[in-house]
């Protein structure tokens, strides 16, 4: 696919079987179509084009099989391609003219983004898992902390992505070249995650997006489409917020970072085809684009607590904000505490990015809330079912000058058992950005931050929990210094989305069953191998120190049907000692062959990310190695050292997340 400039970009396309014009649909990603979703395009694309639709896949330049070289995230280069793609594909003869973009994860943020530049023939976009803001939960300046384990293994995928080669079955006999000037031109994304931005440590943010909303320059149609379970999904609500209500739905249901059609754990998954099918069909093709009277705005799941396999129902709201929640506080109370949690408080937090695998979750939070100042609140006759972000405001006063508050709303069973409902924290420094006064130890200040998104029914016999914590590792660094703070409960609140009872909508909210679908036929041999843990706690006793070790399960071996053997293997590493924040450390080792054995083609990346830190800074060590055959190609290490004050994002607010 031909841009201006003289790049090809690398696509595959299905059509229908018809010689009329056809609306088009593209999905335009950074992730490799020929491996790495090959078998997730062959599931989607099809069915599209067997309803009437031609559905492209593209890949971003300087990715995969795409020419050119692969710009950093965010990349505006990268929307701005996406919109010159948008209008070549709307001008092939076979197209009507008009087009709409989905994908999840980068390929629906990058949809949003391509729609902020309102190219006209783009008329509707399918967002899952995505956001409009890179600084909301997702990015990696969370409250003004810095994520660790999910800047880490972000990091650590991305670069084995990135240097990886174009397939010489799709590229020719040009793809050593390409590949060549690809790894010429890497630089390890975290060093610019970790990095300052321009005017972000010098002023405050009054809340997630204000630096980035996007959404005043989008004309589509948007179907924001979020999971419970997902780190991205308070960009739903911020859409459906934000968005004119007669050009934008929102649907949040029980699931991870996957489609919903494949979103079963937990679950339950849904037609999510079906679902944009009717989308697509409202406003790419002639039947109009008014929705139904009784289509709602949202579309949402209420979660109950019943472990290791939670149930729930769906609700309906007609507006946002919604006619239907109300604001409702409950006072800490009590005598000032003192907080100090040790430094591995949060190793229940679960993966930063859950996909779906059994260890994803977080699991029961008992020892969590025992490294807490926990405040209970009953629930007596009738359930307490919350639907927003909760919003919490502590009364602190540090006992240094920096330091971190976590909260976490949690729900309490008759049986002690603890199901965490959302959880959010800010960096304490940070949120003093732009203002001429120290942070004083001793001295009392109000901080204010929002929990994510949450979807929840705290049954009768149950209590409602907030839960403050002064540290939240692996999920981010430690405070340098950080000596925790004394909380005055007197001064101190949680406030809750509470919404009312209402008949209940969930029988009329339905979906269908996940549509069927023709396998790509991708197959994974049997190996002798014993299976790794896929998230695995170790405590050193003798040295107080505590090591998670994730599997991530990117695939293991897997054989195409065009003959690529395509293996994956990678292992996270996070370690800390109870009550010293400077021996925080996080590494990633990624290794992928891909090898063609008819073409005598056989390819080996091999990529480490390592991240410490002491009270200046951080140290961050990357390698990558390739290999075409035996033969090393490339090999090149980096060791960059930031200051702790990069990775400080300037926030008034807090991180948010579940």
């Amino acid at each position: 696919m031909p841009l201006t400039d003289g790049t090809r970009l690398y696509a595959r396309m299905w059509r229908p079987y018809t010689d009329a014009p056809v609306p088009v649909l593209l999905e335009y990603s950074p992730e490799r179509l020929t491996d790495t979703t090959a078998a997730r395009d062959a599931q989607r694309h099809p069915w599209y084009a067997a309803h009437g639709y031609a559905s492209v896949r593209v890949e971003v330049r300087g990715h995969g099989n795409s020419e050119g070289l692969p710009g950093p995230e965010g990349d505006p280069g990268a929307v701005a391609d996406g919109a010159e793609v948008v209008g070549w594909l709307a001008a092939q003869p076979w197209c009507t003219g008009r087009a709409g973009m989905f994908g999840i994860g980068p390929g629906g943020t990058l949809a949003l983004r391509v729609a902020a530049l309102a190219p006209e023939p783009l008329k509707a976009v399918v967002a899952v898992c995505a956001t409009d803001d890179p600084d909301d939960n997702g990015a990696y300046h969370p409250g003004g902390s810095v994520l660790a384990e999910g800047l880490l293994s972000r990091s650590a995928a991305l670069m084995s992505a990135l240097c990886r080669p174009p397939d010489p079955l799709f590229a020719g006999e040009e793809w050593r070249g390409m590949w060549r000037r690809r790894l010429e031109a890497v630089e390890p994304p975290a060093h610019a995650w970790l990095a300052p931005r321009p005017g972000e440590t010098d002023r405050p943010r009054q809340d997630a997006g204000e630096a980035q909303d996007i959404t005043a320059g989008i004309t589509a149609a948007v179907l924001a489409v979020g999971g419970l379970y997902d780190p991205y999904r308070d960009a739903v609500l911020r859409l459906a917020t934000r968005l004119p209500p007669d050009r934008v739905r929102a649907l949040i249901g029980p699931w991870p970072h996957r489609y919903p059609d494949h979103a079963d754990h937990p679950g339950p998954a849904i037609g999510f085809l079906g679902e944009t099918l009717a989308w697509w069909d409202r406003h790419l093709k002639d039947a109009g684009g008014e929705a139904p009277a009784e289509d709602p705005l949202l579309r949402a799941w209420i979660s109950t607590p019943h472990l290791p396999h939670p149930s729930g129902h769906w609700v309906a709201e007609p507006s946002l904000p919604s006619p239907h929640v109300r604001t409702v506080a409950y006072a800490l109370g009590g005598a000032p505490l003192v907080v100090d949690s040790p430094q591995h408080t949060g190793l229940d937090a679960g993966r930063p990015v859950p996909t779906g695998n059994d260890a994803d979750p977080p699991p029961d939070q008992r020892a969590e809330d025992a490294h807490s100042a926990c405040f209970d609140f009953p629930v007596t006759d009738e359930p307490v079912e919350i639907l927003g972000r909760a919003r919490v405001v502590l009364r602190l006063r540090p006992d240094g000058p920096h330091g971190q508050a976590v909260a976490r709303l949690c729900d309490i069973a008759p049986d002690g058992s603890s199901t965490l409902v959302a959880r959010g924290g800010v960096d304490l420094t940070a949120h003093r950005a732009g203002r001429q006064d120290a942070w004083s130890p001793g001295r009392a200040e109000d901080v204010t931050f929002e929990l994510g998104t949450a979807g929840h029914s705290f049954p009768p016999g149950h209590r409602v929990r907030l839960a403050v914590s002064s540290a939240y590792w692996p999920w981010i660094w430690p405070a340098g210094d950080s000596a925790g703070f004394t909380l005055d409960p007197e001064g101190s609140f949680l406030e809750l989305p509470v919404r009312e009872a209402l008949p209940t909508t969930g029988d009329r909210i339905t979906f269908g069953e996940p549509d069927p679908y023709e396998p790509l036929g991708v197959s994974s041999p049997a190996t002798l191998d014993e299976e790794r843990p896929e998230r695995l706690v170790v405590r050193d006793v003798a040295r107080g120190e505590w090591r998670v070790e994730t599997d991530p399960r990117p695939g293991g071996r897997r054989i195409h049907p065009d003959g690529l053997e395509l293996t994956e293997e990678a292992r996270e590493t996070c370690t800390i000692l109870e009550h010293d924040p400077h021996s925080a450390r996080v590494r990633a080792e990624w290794t992928a062959r891909l090898h063609r054995p008819d073409r005598a083609w056989d390819v080996t990346v091999e990529s480490r990310c390592d991240i410490s830190c002491d009270a200046a800074g951080f140290l961050v060590e990357d390698e990558v190695v390739c290999r075409d055959g035996a033969e090393i190609v490339f090999h090149r290490t980096w060791e960059k050292r930031l200051p702790r004050e990069a990775g400080r994002t300037a926030c008034r607010g807090g991180y948010a997340s579940t």
